[in-house]
């Protein structure tokens, strides 16, 4: 095996189970972090309370705030930073980085400063191309349990797709690749709109046939979109769509989902979200999805509904009823013959 230096950027959940499984694999791993009492915590004791409290860290996973050497020592780079601090720490490795570099976003959500996608935002540097997307169902309490888990790394180049499966191929974490970034990348910003519905629905008691009728439709509403905007829809078939929906849809792990049950308890957005004390993407992904579906002439009953509901005040009922009574359309819009296709 090849032993490569992998530079992992964020001290969240996700990052901090994905520099544990490359460490565990033998590659050399530097888990770059703001926070100076973070690093001396996982360096002194091999935890990282606040994200991952019970699952012990690889001794040679090395937590680092200095983020020149982390980037010149690494042969491949995971951006695992929040969407409202990614352009910011992007633009700081610009100018550390070279053309034989790998950059790898596993970030579900947008830029919330302008609609573009965390991979956009990667590809405005100017020294590599070289730049992939990780997604799927992916849990991170799950992940550093050692629960089976599958992926999808995503990318244009051969390169990219082959070295993000090597570096975390292991006996419970499956890679499994993608030439289409726009839909695996769409995905995933997207379900975590859905995954706020869900938590809503289960937090009033819907029965399963409504869930399972939201969760449908979701996914409908999700390739629609992505659709337009150049994605494929067979993606939103496999582990980056309906595989990620299902999960973050269905699990109290999901802090989507928790922001939605909290809502539907009865709690206002502001105190939903704070109870969560992690940031959950789906509010902001919602605003901006809402306001592109409008520009374009989208339809999405159920974004539009929970944007009502969370920033106008409708009610959950509302919400559901725009299912019920709302334009009639396919079932698989794009299993249909083109001129009955309704966008």
């Amino acid at each position: 095996m090849i032993k490569h230096s992998v530079c992992v950027l964020g001290g969240g959940s996700f990052g901090t189970a994905l520099a544990n499984i490359m460490a565990t694999n033998g590659h050399q791993v530097s888990q770059w972090m703001r926070n100076e009492q973070q690093v001396e915590e996982i360096n002194l004791t091999g935890l990282n309370s606040r994200y991952l409290p019970n699952a012990p860290l690889h001794q040679e996973l090395l937590a680092t705030s200095n983020l020149e050497q982390a980037i010149r020592d690494s042969d491949t780079v995971f951006v695992s930073i929040p969407s409202k601090s990614f352009e910011q720490v992007v633009e700081r490795i610009e100018p550390l980085l070279t053309p034989d570099k790998i950059l790898i976003s596993t970030t579900k959500g947008f830029n919330p400063n302008r609609f573009e996608l965390m991979s956009d935002v990667l590809k405005r540097n100017a020294v590599t191309q070289k730049i992939g997307v990780l997604s799927g169902p992916n849990l991170a309490k799950e992940i550093a349990a050692g629960q089976m888990t599958g992926s999808v790394i995503a990318s244009s180049d051969d390169l990219v797709r082959h070295r993000v499966i090597e570096l975390l191929k292991s006996p419970t974490f499956r890679v499994y690749e993608n030439a289409d970034s726009k839909g695996v990348e769409l995905a995933g910003a997207l379900k975590n709109i859905y995954a706020i519905v869900c938590g809503l629905a289960k937090a009033l008691k819907v029965g399963e046939n409504t869930m399972s009728m939201i969760m449908t439709r979701s996914l409908a509403e999700m390739s629609r979109f992505a659709v337009h905007f150049g994605a494929n829809p067979m993606t939103f078939l496999g582990l980056a769509g309906m595989g990620d929906l299902i999960a973050t849809c269905t699990s109290p792990l999901s802090r989507n989902y928790r922001v939605g049950f909290a809502i539907g308890s009865g709690q206002n957005l502001d105190d939903a979200v704070g109870s969560i004390g992690e940031v959950a993407e789906g509010v902001n992904t919602l605003k901006m999805v809402v306001e592109e579906a409008h520009k374009h002439g989208l339809y999405m009953p159920l974004a539009e509904g929970l944007f009502k509901l969370i920033f106008d005040g409708a009610t959950l009922d509302s919400l559901i009823g725009s299912m019920m009574t709302g334009e009639q359309k396919w079932d698989v819009e794009f299993a249909t013959n083109e001129e009955n296709k309704h966008v």
